[in-house]
């Protein structure tokens, strides 16, 4: 189940808040990428020595194609000091304990214990991580003082040092925080489920609007119902019972390749249509053309359980191009750049016009 490798760091290739790149020589197989979490496994430095888990390079992993170090063996890490109870990744050899916002523990928790109410907060919901700079383009172009605080779930990647969107978001003041629920770890606060991370979000960190997508390396096998994107109906249902104003982003594309994704995605369908058991806004833009009557007629049926937002997209695409200038941020998904799926970007950036609009209203 693990490709076991030992390896000799030979260069750091660059890093950001979490998260150090390296350049590792594995024995009779070259040099190779590989990853490591220094607040997890200390900090490599070139001409140590590491153990790496080698599985997903050797897979070719377009997301986490990375050799990940394990540990460093002959220069372990000092021993975790302070509070912190909430015990992520259970289990597994690489189990982590952190301080949760809920947890007994926390100076959060008294604010936490009782809470039960986002007092109306909106929260985009949406299926894949790269969703999450062209929500926040559109909706801080509309609300330029929103706080914005993103939620992370345990659908993707655990860890949300993985993300550099997250660390260069936060770097241009565009993300306020990041809250990391589930099994999922690193965020600024931490929480156990999706429901007190969200009430975290509000409570604690004081956001005006949540984003709530799953890390980067979702997980997709082909089926109806084996993607862990299926969980964005999950979160419409808690966003509604905590009193939020749920928000669905719809996954929309025209350059995938696979014919389940062109146009509405089949994820949104099942995630939305079938899972969701409450109301949410559904922001449809208004594409023109075919592909946008295309995308009108695969979002309809939603509009049996949802209510169907129309929202115009003029002044996206400059918007979308600017925020990836100004930020440092790139904007992809599935390997295609902003101009190469446009109407995917479009579609994430018009849930946040719309909830700029939200934020405007009573």
């Amino acid at each position: 189940m693990i490709r076991w490798r030992k390896g000799t760091v030979e260069d750091i290739r660059r890093e950001w808040p979490g998260a150090v790149e390296l350049d590792v020589s594995i024995g009779g197989e070259g040099t190779h990428r590989a990853l490591a979490y220094p607040a997890l496994v200390g900090r490599p430095e070139p001409g140590d020595t590491v153990l790496l888990n080698t599985t997903a390079l050797a897979m070719g992993l377009g997301t986490g194609g990375y050799a990940m170090v394990v540990a460093v063996p002959d220069r372990l890490p000092p021993d975790p000091e302070g509070p912190g109870h909430l015990v992520k990744a259970r289990y597994t050899p690489l189990q982590a304990t952190v301080l949760g916002a809920d947890e007994q523990d926390s100076p959060h928790h008294a604010v936490l214990r009782d809470a039960d109410s986002l007092d109306r907060m909106p929260v985009i919901v949406a299926d894949l991580h790269s969703a999450l700079p062209p929500i926040l383009a559109a909706l801080l172009a509309g609300r330029p003082d929103a706080r914005v605080v993103y939620v992370m779930p345990d659908g993707g990647a655990l860890p949300s040092w993985f993300s550099m969107s997250i660390a260069r978001l936060k770097d241009a003041g565009a993300l306020a925080a990041t809250v990391t629920v589930g099994q999922a770890f690193g965020g600024d606060l931490e929480a156990v489920t999706v429901h007190t991370g969200l009430l975290a979000a509000r409570l604690v960190l004081e956001a005006d609007a949540v984003v709530l997508a799953q890390g980067p390396g979702n997980l997709g096998t082909g089926t109806k119902w084996g993607f862990s994107g299926v969980t964005a109906g999950e979160a419409v249902n808690a966003a509604s019972v905590l009193g939020g104003r749920p928000v669905g982003s719809l996954r929309v594309s025209e350059g995938d390749r696979r014919e389940r994704h062109i146009g509405v995605s089949h994820h949104s369908l099942t995630a939305y249509g079938r899972v969701a058991l409450a109301r949410a806004d559904i922001p449809v833009p208004e594409l023109g053309g075919p592909f946008g009557a295309r995308v009108a007629a695969g979002a309809a049926p939603l509009g049996e359980r949802h209510r169907l937002v129309p929202v115009p997209v003029d002044g996206l695409h400059e918007t979308l191009r600017t925020a990836e200038k100004d930020w440092g941020v790139r904007l992809s998904t599935m390997g295609r750049r902003l101009e190469e799926d446009l109407p995917y970007f479009l579609t994430a950036a018009a849930a946040g016009r719309h909830t700029a609009a939200l934020l405007g209203r009573p």
